[in-house]
């Protein structure tokens, strides 16, 4: 056994050696003197982190307008040059009554009576004070205005109004019963 041991040991210091003897020959003189040189260069600038730029949040403004990925509308003409004309016109002959003198918005409806054959009129108050009995057929307002129908609270009439093609136009309107400063 004692053999066996001497055996190894030889075996170990023979590779011992044999290591030793190759590391002292200076092989690797071309990776020392590259790593040399790379130590003697000036050391690398790390550039600064680009400066970070807050969000700034974005408001959608466009929600009323036509959705990018819809088909647009065929826009149709609602002005067409070729109008049909009208007849309707004021008649301009007749003699003005007292209450076309005051715009709609200045009379005020305060009450009515009723004749003795039945017909009811209507009580209208100018803003000067003065109180006016109307009927069906009387004109009141600046826009030429018939009266067409009288109720208990409220008087229809019909207005003749430009249409702004140089024509008429006939506009309904009503008058209620101010009941406030009856």
């Amino acid at each position: 056994m004692a053999a066996k041991h001497a055996g190894k040991a030889w075996l170990g210091v023979c590779l011992v050696s044999l290591l030793t003897a190759c590391t002292q020959e200076s092989g690797f003189s071309d990776l020392d003197q590259f790593m040399a040189e790379t130590r003697a260069k000036p050391r690398g600038h790390v550039e600064p982190l680009p400066e970070f730029k807050a969000y700034e949040a974005f408001t959608y403004s466009a929600a009323d307008r036509r959705a990018p990925f819809e088909p647009p509308v065929d826009v149709q003409l609602t002005m067409v040059d070729d109008q049909p004309v009208s007849d309707v016109e004021p008649d301009l002959d007749r003699p003005r009554e007292v209450l076309e003198n005051f715009d709609l918005k200045e009379l005020s409806m305060v009450g009515t009576l009723q004749g003795p054959t039945g017909n009811l009129f209507a009580l209208i108050r100018d803003n000067s004070g003065g109180i006016h009995r109307v009927r069906s057929g009387n004109y009141m307002g600046q826009n030429y205005g018939r009266i067409v129908g009288v109720s208990e609270t409220r008087i229809e009439l019909i207005e003749i109004v430009p249409n702004g093609s140089g024509g008429w136009v006939e506009r309904p309107r009503s008058l209620s019963l101010d009941e406030e400063q009856g």
